[in-house]
């Protein structure tokens, strides 16, 4: 494995991150239209959030200062609060792909993805957000992350969610990024595996204490995925759970660090077992015109393939990047660098792709989107021209 590599990778990292360091959930269009805010308030550019959109995100999709009876319905319940209108929004991605490794070279992704948002208020203190999938990649995916928030939980900054989301939710959100490639570290399973950092359904709780700056996060989830519940009515198809904890700590007002571990077991057809564990530090630094997000990830499978003999097949990966905005979140073009690296002990997960972007927002809603990809390990080139809109 090149771990020598790797951390040589890291190493300029933090170095970059450095020399950068200056001196001193996914909102939607519904929230825009109920709270008569511009999609900057959230968003810079959007999908991706500001601190206030991560805000109003843990906050349960609530800005408490701006909530008026007159936007609920009175039935005469205390206990009864249903928005007046029933917030919904469409999010529309197509792009033109032009790939130098199938025989194919060319390709009108369009649409790419088209789906239905909505989240808002339930309650006091309690919010709910899900998304379907009305059309990805040509099909009907369903529903991907839907889940109820418990937001200031006994007056504490102690947050429960309950549902469908993504383990990697609390890194680096796949949902929210600039670019058409992905975050592969989270994605990738290794053998016939069906663990990655994805998809899943579970618990996930936070707490925040405010006076050190220190952050906790904690999921138990079922550990396989979002498949359909089988003959028996269950999601889960074995008696285990998998479990993720992270720690993040605000070092200065520009940089965060954080540490995350992930352990879980899988059964297997045959009968035995594969033991995951992930762990890894990452951060986050910037100043709205230079934001970088950095994660490392060591795993460690014990059985991937589920053959009885324990193989201990170990994979390190990372996913850096870099958003570049000019004026900052009044800028109209947003150019994104991104590198993803995966090196496993079985070489035909091994992974290396650089990714340069430009963003122009024709409006707050539609952004046009350029991009090129260099795949290390392949050698192989892809560019991509992309349109994006929500409303």
């Amino acid at each position: 494995m090149k771990i020598k590599n790797l951390f040589a990778i890291s190493l300029l990292v933090v170095v970059v991150a450095t020399t950068l360091m200056p001196t001193a959930a996914e909102a939607i269009p519904a929230f825009a239209r109920t709270h008569k805010l511009s999609c900057t308030t959230c968003h810079a550019p959007f999908p991706r959030l500001k601190d206030f959109g991560n805000e109003f995100a843990a906050n349960g999709f609530t800005i408490p200062e701006q909530e008026k009876e007159r936007d609920f319905i009175s039935a005469g319940d205390d206990l009864m609060k249903l928005n007046k209108t029933f917030p919904l929004a469409v999010r529309f991605d197509a792009y033109a792909l032009f790939d130098s490794d199938t025989e194919i070279t060319s390709d009108l992704a369009a649409p790419w993805a088209l789906k239905l948002l909505s989240g808002g208020t339930l309650a006091k203190d309690i919010g709910y957000y899900f998304y379907f999938f009305m059309d990805e990649r040509g099909e009907v995916a369903g529903v991907e992350d839907a889940y109820v928030h418990f937001n200031n939980i006994g007056g504490k900054q102690f947050d429960v969610m309950v549902g469908q989301f993504q383990t990697s939710d609390p890194l680096m959100k796949r949902e929210l990024r600039l670019t058409y490639d992905d975050y592969q570290l989270y994605r990738t399973k290794i053998g016939d595996s069906s663990n990655d950092l994805t998809y899943d359904r579970g618990v996930m709780v936070t707490y925040d204490f405010e006076s050190t700056g220190t952050g906790l996060v904690g999921l138990v989830v079922n550990g396989n995925g979002k498949p359909d519940a089988g003959e028996n009515r269950k999601y889960d198809n074995d008696k285990y759970k998998n479990y993720g904890f992270r720690a993040i700590q605000r070092v200065a007002d520009p940089m965060n660090v954080g540490y995350y571990f992930y352990v879980g077991k899988e059964m297997g057809d045959t009968g035995f077992a594969n033991e995951v564990t992930y762990h890894g530090p990452d951060f986050t630094l910037g100043n709205g015109m230079f934001d970088l997000t950095f994660q490392y990830l060591f795993r460690k499978d014990t059985d991937p393939n589920f053959t009885g003999i324990d193989v201990d097949v170990e994979t390190q990966g990372l996913v850096a990047e870099l958003v570049i905005a000019p004026q900052r979140d009044r800028s109209r073009n947003y150019f994104t660098l991104l590198y993803n690296q995966i090196d496993s002990d079985w070489d035909q997960h091994d992974y290396e792709t650089f990714t340069a972007g430009a963003t122009h927002l024709m409006a707050r809603n539609v952004r046009l989107t350029l991009e090129y990809t260099r795949n290390v390990e392949l050698e192989t080139n892809r560019g991509v021209i992309g349109l994006v809109t929500a409303f």
